[in-house]
């Protein structure tokens, strides 16, 4: 296993844990308040999108007024960056890793009914019909890598908000980690 991505509902870190710390305190009269009601998904086809749907209807989220949509990555991305700017509270259906991470805090509300789903193992998977373009010891290192979901946030970052090559990112990373 190389790392462990999730999905997550979160909120900015301005946004107090007597609040808002986890999903059914999204109801309550406070929290109804002040927060956002649009909730921007990304494609209907993902999981997060189908997680996010359950909760919806789950904890009555929609009957207290919040609306989620679906719309493209980008899209939930400039939504959550131009409410962090305007200092609004909102709710990011999100993963981790992913690059939003590296930039704000957002702190995960928990969701005690488990609808968001489980921890994933995230492998590297080669063809067989590809294996011997490598030789077993680049074989050997590219099972023994090993990353943090802050790595990877970071790395994600580089090459979609700082528009830097993927190969040119990776290989800088790999040439300056221990592995």
């Amino acid at each position: 296993m190389h790392y462990e991505p999730y999905a997550l509902w979160g909120v900015p870190d301005y946004v107090p844990e007597d609040a808002v710390l986890q999903v059914s305190d999204l109801v309550k009269p406070g929290a109804i308040a002040r927060m956002n009601k649009d909730i921007q998904g990304i494609n209907p086809g993902a999981g997060i999108t189908r997680f996010s749907t359950k909760i919806m209807d789950t904890y009555g989220l929609k009957d207290a007024g919040y609306f989620f949509h679906t719309g493209s990555e980008e899209d939930c991305f400039s939504a959550f960056e131009t409410a962090v700017n305007n200092k609004e509270w909102i709710i990011v259906p999100l993963w981790k890793p992913q690059f939003l991470h590296h930039s704000y805090q957002i702190r995960e509300i928990s969701e005690p009914k488990g609808l968001l789903g489980i921890l994933d193992r995230a492998v590297l998977l080669l063809r067989q019909d590809r294996a011997s373009l490598f030789t077993q010891a680049q074989l050997d290192r590219l099972d023994a890598l090993r990353f943090s979901n802050e790595i990877i946030a970071t790395l994600d970052y580089q090459v979609s908000r700082e528009g830097k090559p993927i190969d040119t990112v990776t290989k800088a990373w790999l040439s300056q980690s221990s592995c």
